[in-house]
């Protein structure tokens, strides 16, 4: 059995998604040498999103957490369809945004569901240098937006 990208996912019984489509004027990842840059992702499925609203008032950290896994899931979308997953060397940076109701500080919590995944698809080159940013409004009212920088061969 394949130690791949793809396997792994599948070990944790995930399945890429369909692309998010841009909901304004950018491409979901461009490559610049060996590098991958992927836009800022929302917890969207299907076409839709997962949740609105803030983290800390109507959303729970732990929900959060699952929307930044789902953003995380979305971010291997566009990697995989722009140049394959199985070429991704290293995650370099992650800078998670968390739409925080006033006094919630847990945005490293919440941003953990994206790391943890990129860990756990691809080991050592799954660590990466990482922001958390809590912030007062996102796109669509989504609670959650990740972007990716990635190493490829």
């Amino acid at each position: 059995m394949s130690n791949g990208p793809h396997a792994k996912l599948a070990e944790l019984g995930l399945t890429l998604p369909e692309v998010v489509p841009p909901v304004a004027s950018y491409v979901p990842a461009v490559q610049s040498g060996q590098h991958v840059y992927v836009s800022g992702q929302l917890p969207m499925a299907e076409g839709k999103l997962l949740a609105t609203g803030k983290v800390g008032n109507g959303v729970s950290a732990e929900q959060a957490k699952d929307l930044a896994q789902r953003c995380a899931l979305n971010a291997l979308a566009a990697i995989d369809s722009l140049v394959g997953l199985e070429k991704v060397v290293k995650i370099v940076k992650l800078t998670g945004f968390v739409a925080s109701a006033p006094g919630f500080t847990g945005q490293p919590g919440v941003i953990n569901g994206a790391s943890d995944l990129f860990g756990a698809v691809f080991g050592e080159a799954g660590r990466h240098a990482r922001s958390a940013v809590g912030v007062a409004e996102l796109p669509l009212d989504a609670p959650v937006e990740v972007e990716v920088i990635v190493e490829v061969a």
